[in-house]
């Protein structure tokens, strides 16, 4: 049976080790296992049948593959811990969201050890579709690691062979994405203030009707910042770095960026958690951080 090596033990990490464990040995290591969050994520592993390691050694010791899962800024650092502890035919999936400069880094980081990297774009939430969320990897060895990760359930396709090409496609992909979220955050933040909110998604949905703008879209754009604008903010600051390195100035990556920051942080001012918001309406979501 194949090993794997889940690095972060977060919403992602929990969903790929929970659905892989019936069809793999699964190990998971978070650095939250040596702080005060480590009895409650140790417990979430006992409940989905996975190892939780005492180290990342541990947790590397007879993983086929590696998937690294953790918050951009950790991305690099956690290639870097891992890349003496690896063995020849050991493979490191980097499913981080960072610049393609980032993950190139990482790569020649791996290639200092007997490992081997990989970059891996994950290209939509984790959650609803888990394992059917859709996988570009890059890299010399992306159709074997494809073919490996398509036997266990997931959604892989091999997109290059160059490291940095997935995530130039994932990052530039997020521009808009998360632009987007963050547009209608501040869209309708104002027009609810000014009374209006009716009349501008009728003008949306009359200009865009395939989108939902009339329906549960607006919802949906407005939970994401609330939910995860902490982590996306963070992606943010590494899509305007893969903007940057090839010239342009990103601009708009960087308001958006600091919008995704910015409902979070009010929601952390007035002690309000997601789950309070939840099911999530955004008018009174938005009334609530008013």
């Amino acid at each position: 049976m194949t090993g794997i090596a889940i690095i972060g033990f977060g919403e992602a990490g929990q969903v790929y080790a929970q659905d892989l464990s019936g069809v793999a040995n699964v190990r998971v290591w978070d650095k939250k296992f040596l702080s005060q969050h480590a009895e409650h994520l140790r417990g979430l592993a006992g409940q989905i049948a996975v190892h939780p390691a005492d180290s990342l050694n541990e947790a590397l010791d007879g993983a086929d593959l590696v998937l690294s899962l953790v918050t951009a800024s950790s991305a690099l650092d956690v290639a870097k811990q891992a890349a003496p502890l690896l063995r020849t035919g050991q493979i490191f999936l980097d499913f981080n969201s960072v610049a393609p400069e980032t993950k190139r880094a990482a790569a020649e980081v791996i290639a200092t050890g007997a490992g081997a990297y990989l970059d891996v774009a994950v290209m939509a939430p984790v959650p609803p579709k888990r394992l059917a969320t859709p996988l570009l990897i890059g890299g010399l060895a992306a159709p074997v690691a494809a073919d490996t990760l398509s036997a266990l359930g997931c959604n892989a396709r091999a997109a290059s062979e160059h490291i940095g090409d997935v995530s130039a496609i994932k990052m530039c992909r997020s521009v808009m994405i998360k632009g987007l979220e963050g547009l209608t955050t501040e869209c309708l933040s104002a027009a609810r203030q000014y009374g209006v909110e009716e009349a501008v998604l009728a003008s949306l949905h009359a200009s865009f009707p395939s989108l939902g703008w009339n329906d549960q879209l607006p919802h949906y754009l407005i939970s994401r910042v609330a939910e995860h604008g902490v982590r996306r903010a963070e992606e943010m600051g590494e899509v305007v770095k893969t903007l940057q390195d090839v010239g342009v100035t990103g601009v708009m990556s960087q308001a958006t960026q600091q919008v995704q920051a910015g409902l979070p942080a009010r929601m952390a001012e007035q002690c309000v958690r997601y789950s309070d918001l939840t099911p999530f309406i955004w008018q009174e979501a938005l009334d609530r951080l008013r």
